[in-house]
This record gives C-alpha cells, sequence and structure tokens, in this order.
C-alpha cells in the first residue's frame, strides 16, 4: 500500500508539474517561421569573430573582470564606458550601437558583470554576504584605473544605470558624463509605478521552456524571446541574426550563460537604498534616455530621475520598451554624443 500510495503521489506531482510548464510556456511569445529559419541557418554556418578589440582583466576585490576596448581608427575624442544591465554580458550591447560611437571617433569599452561571461570571482556568492550595487560600481573604476584612464564618458543602461550613479557620486572625478538609459534612482520606489506583473513570469516560463532544456540552439531562441518580452507594447524589428550569432558565439567561444547569476544582480538590487537624495546634488553633466513603453522601469522613475538631477537632459524614445531598438540606435546616439561635446 505505502508503494501505491507513493507511485500515486508521484504520478499527481509529475501531471502537476507539466502542467505548469505547459501552461507557462503558452504564455511566451512564439518565433516565427522565417525566425527558426534564421537560428538554423547560424547554427550550420562559420561563425563570425564577436569581439575583436583589446580584452584583459581588472582585480576588483576578489573579482576579476573582463573588458573589451574597442578603438577607432584615429586617436580618440574621449572614452565611452558601458554598463549592461541585470543578468547580462558585454556582449549583450548591439553592434551598432558600438559602432555609432566608435565611428564618431570615440574609445568603447565593454565589460562582463559580475558572474557573467569571462568574469570570475574567487569566493562563492552567499545571499547572507552578497554583494552590492556599489561593490558592482567599484568595478568601473577598476577597470578605468587598469586602463589607466583619468576620465571617461558613463554609459549605463537598467542596472547598469544604477551602477553608474553610484561611481558618479562616489568618484565624481573619474566621470566626464553621465548617460542614464531606462533607469531609476530607487527600483524600490513606492510613489512610482511598478514593473509590470506580467512580465516576470513571462520571463522565467521563457527561461523553462527554451533556456533549461533547449541546448545550444534553446538559448539562441531564448535570447531573441526575452527580447521581445523586454519591448512590451513596443513594436519593431529585432535583428535576429545578429543576435543568433552572438548567443552561437558566448556558448562557444566564452563560458555561455549563467542563469543564477540574475538571482545574484536581484538581490544587489533589492539591497540598494534610494540615491535621490545624493542625486540632488549632481554637478556631472547628465542624460537621461527612456523608453515611452518601458514594461520594466516605467517611464515615470526616468522623468522622476529628469526632476531630481540639476541641469539634466533627457530623451523619451517613442515605441522603445526596455531594450534598445535598431531602428531608434542612431537617434539615442547622436543625442548622447551631442551630450558628450556639450
Amino acid at each position: 500500500m505505502l508503494k501505491k500510495a507513493l507511485r500515486i503521489i508521484g504520478v499527481t506531482i509529475f501531471v502537476l508539474v507539466a502542467t505548469i510548464f505547459i501552461y507557462a510556456c503558452a504564455s511566451v511569445p512564439k518565433l516565427s517561421k522565417s525566425d527558426k529559419e534564421i537560428i538554423n541557418t547560424v547554427m550550420k554556418a562559420p561563425l563570425p569573430e564577436i569581439v575583436t578589440g583589446e580584452t584583459g582583466f581588472a582585480k576588483s576585490g576578489s573579482h576579476s573582470v573582463w573588458y573589451e576596448r574597442i578603438s577607432p581608427k584615429e586617436t580618440p575624442k574621449a572614452t565611452v564606458l558601458l554598463i549592461m544591465g541585470h543578468g547580462n554580458d558585454a556582449l549583450s550591447w548591439p553592434p551598432n550601437f558600438i559602432s555609432e560611437f566608435v565611428d564618431g571617433g570615440y574609445e568603447v569599452v565593454r565589460f562582463d558583470h559580475r558572474g557573467t561571461g569571462l568574469s570570475t570571482s574567487t569566493e562563492k556568492w552567499k545571499k547572507k554576504n552578497a554583494y552590492t550595487l556599489t561593490d558592482m560600481s567599484e568595478d568601473v573604476i577598476a577597470i578605468l584605473n587598469t586602463l589607466e584612464l583619468q576620465k571617461a564618458h558613463i554609459v549605463g543602461v537598467s542596472m547598469g544605470g544604477m551602477i553608474a550613479q553610484l561611481a558618479a557620486i562616489n568618484h565624481p572625478d573619474k566621470i566626464e558624463s553621465l548617460t542614464l538609459i531606462m533607469t531609476t534612482g530607487d527600483a524600490m520606489d513606492e510613489d512610482l509605478s511598478p514593473m509590470s506583473e506580467e512580465l516576470l513570469p513571462q520571463m522565467i516560463s521563457a527561461v523553462l521552456k527554451h533556456g533549461a532544456f533547449g541546448g545550444k540552439k534553446g538559448k539562441m531562441k531564448l535570447q531573441v524571446v526575452q527580447r521581445r518580452i523586454l519591448m512590451g507594447e513596443a513594436s519593431g524589428e529585432i535583428y535576429v541574426k545578429e543576435m543568433a550569432e552572438i548567443s552561437r558565439y558566448n556558448q562557444e567561444k566564452r563560458d555561455g550563460y549563467h542563469f543564477i547569476t540574475a538571482r545574484h544582480h536581484q538581490q544587489a538590487i533589492l539591497l540598494a537604498t534610494s540615491r535621490y537624495e545624493a542625486l540632488r546634488n549632481m554637478q556631472i553633466p547628465t542624460l537621461i534616455v527612456h523608453g515611452k513603453q518601458d514594461p520594466v522601469i516605467p517611464i515615470a522613475h526616468g522623468e522622476k530621475l529628469a526632476n531630481t538631477i540639476p541641469n539634466s537632459d533627457s530623451i523619451w524614445v517613442a515605441d522603445m520598451g526596455h531594450d534598445l531598438p535598431d531602428s531608434a540606435i542612431p537617434e539615442i546616439c547622436k543625442k548622447i554624443i551631442g551630450h558628450f561635446g556639450g
């Protein structure tokens, strides 16, 4: 009877888990036939070289932070350091976003966040002693010091924008200008609209459907699907071939994806306190960029930043969610480069 009861319990749990999995996967945006064909073609084609700049590691406490330095053909006007968002590595930056700066005469530095890409640590992450956004902002300063750069223009997106704020607050002498894209001065601000309730379940479901058991091709599909989720109600074309190539490169030539890192970064965000008081005294030239359809950090957060940071400039981008839409990149970069000059 005990064996029979255990079998019944086992079958019940299996059916329950399977039902939840099927229901969850049904909520995930579907890939088109064209998307699937592009991914299949990328799987079979020669893999292009994605990392072409000077690479190295910066020591930041127990962490070795991987960076890439991409130089223009002529002597650079200045250096632009890019800080990516939650759970993402250096290769998450759209190539055409980087090329806008390089073609404009700027040197670009991008890097792998803690727990992503080729960045490593000598100690294991523990919740009771988790690193903070302030700790992550010290990675930025470590890179500047390693490259012997006195100052740089800092561009941060989402969590990267939060880290950029802390770097500017704690090391204003190292920051030439600040560009904050789709970010906030306080992720827990109860006076502002929260993240869309539909988004997190969709992101988790996408990982279950494509990332957990889909192998190399599944992870390529995951990048495209998550991008569509982050777009929210915004429309626009996604360069699927480019994203698939980067995903394949990440898996074959680097250390792949570490889904648990998103949890570590989330904890760093939760540990952060409001930065608004310090931002009211900000003297660094600041540009705020936000999408009008952002489902993760609603545009009200960007508007509050603009009202808080003295003499800041801003641009509110139509048909933009929580991503850098390919169609809007020329407009956004033109504004940012003008901000550098100003």
